[in-house]
């Protein structure tokens, strides 16, 4: 669109870790999950089935991987629109300006660019205390091609991978068990949204063992098992290890030719997305900043401005987290952990559960917690846990970007009957104000 001559070097599917191995597929599947439990609840609705769901799980696999297929196929479409050549092949840095392509049968293609920019993001990290085999011990890239689901399985790590399989494994109704050394499910999000997961997973009969780490592990009686530091022992099928993600930044040449690394081995660079070297440039999970596809996307526009010849610079404030657990998870800005240790706060809560549109979809689980700044009223942050959190979460994260105070997001109007008027009346609590809320007693 800005006129430069592109070629895009990718070693494996187009669309990366996102289209293939994370986002997409994962939604897909959870989506097929969550009509599995809809259905198995029909008779809330007034719906009566003449026999219980039972769900495909190789059909819903098929689903995933043609949504995956037409997507994959989109992004070639758009390269041949737009004029970008596609080099299918490892790419490596051979100077700041070269780049060797080596394709499957070992073919190499030489290419020259003014301006480099590498985006090879992340994958999940391995550590030696859980050998991954891809057979018992899985990443989450394993569990998306299995040939049929487990009894049971145990997850290890409740971050955002680890939960958003836990909720959808269990849906499936697979005896799932977690285990966290943190504090918390969710251990960077707030402690509201945390303590709100927790309580769904414990519904869904998910055994969660935070505070503890898995001291001994290996083959057991039903595939694997795990000696925990409380003493228990768990055995399960399979076990998913969702404890972090590593960057890929070998064997790419940048050492070589001088690209400074960070001591995690993610590429350091400028809020410009410039390396050390002044036309290699990065983007994305391969940053180490935020590991999240939308602010790959961001990092990439800025970095393409600054390769034209124009100034640009990130700007992260107001990015929206959005997990695909059951109920969701949207957030935005400070967590209360952060804004006590700069500001003098003040907070604002609803729960869902007092929407009609939520009692409407029977899904009344989860709740709106705003917080502002007490002497300007300063929105400062916004964590919601409920049904289509992930959607209307953007709402606040507007409110965030453009620095509004917490009375001017409650000053908005919003439609009804919705689940996004939470925002509008956790807004009002905050002030004392919400008129759908039972009044405060000093």
């Amino acid at each position: 669109m800005k006129g430069a001559k592109v070629a895009v070097v990718e070693y494996r599917e187009l669309g990366g870790v996102c289209l293939n191995r994370g986002c997409i597929p994962s939604k897909a599947l959870i989506a097929s999950a969550s009509q599995y439990k809809n259905m198995k609840e029909a008779e809330a609705f007034g719906i009566h089935l003449s026999a219980p769901p039972v769900y495909d799980w190789l059909a819903m696999r098929a689903r995933k991987d043609k949504i995956v297929a037409t997507l994959v196929g989109g992004i070639g479409q758009l390269f041949k629109s737009h004029g970008v050549t596609h080099y299918q092949g490892f790419g490596r840095l051979t100077s700041p300006n070269h780049v060797t392509v080596t394709d499957e049968h070992g073919g190499e293609t030489k290419l020259r660019a003014d301006n480099i920019i590498i985006a090879t993001g992340s994958r999940p990290i391995s550590i030696p205390a859980f050998p991954i085999d891809g057979s018992r011990i899985l990443t989450s890239d394993h569990l998306l091609e299995l040939p049929s689901l487990p009894k049971s399985i145990l997850i290890i790590g409740a971050g955002v991978i680890g939960c958003e399989w836990a909720f959808m494994l269990s849906l499936l109704d697979v005896e799932v068990h977690m285990v966290e050394m943190l504090d918390h499910a969710l251990p960077m999000e707030d402690i509201n949204t945390s303590t709100l997961i927790e309580r769904e997973l414990k519904k869904l009969k998910v055994a969660l063992h935070t505070k503890t780490k898995v001291e001994a592990f290996g083959g057991g009686p039903e595939g694997i098992q795990a000696r925990l530091s409380s003493g228990k022992t768990i055995d399960a099928n399979l076990a998913l290890v969702s404890v972090g993600r590593a960057f890929n930044t070998e064997e790419l040449g940048l050492e070589e030719v001088g690209v400074e690394l960070n001591k995690n081995r993610s590429v350091k660079t400028g809020p410009d997305m410039r390396t050390n070297i002044p036309n290699i440039y990065a983007i994305g999970d391969v940053r180490g900043e935020i590991l999240l596809a939308y602010t790959a996307v961001h990092d990439g526009s800025v970095a393409v401005a600054n390769c034209m010849g124009e100034k640009a610079a990130k700007n992260y404030l107001g990015v929206p987290s959005v997990i695909f657990t059951h109920p969701e998870v949207g957030s935005v800005g400070m967590t209360e952990a952060e804004a006590v240790k700069e500001h003098e706060i003040a907070i604002g809560k609803f729960p869902l559960r007092a929407l009609g549109k939520a009692q409407a979809e029977n899904e009344i689980a989860g709740e709106v917690k705003v917080i502002g700044d007490k002497k300007t009223d300063q929105l400062l942050g916004v964590h919601i846990v409920g049904i289509h959190a992930t959607e209307i979460i953007h709402a606040a994260a507007l409110a965030i970007n453009q620095k509004l105070t917490v009375r001017q997001l409650g000053s908005l109007i919003f439609g009804h009957p919705v689940i996004s008027e939470s925002i509008m009346e956790a807004a009002h609590d905050l002030h004392g104000e919400s008129v759908h809320l039972a009044r405060k007693r000093a």
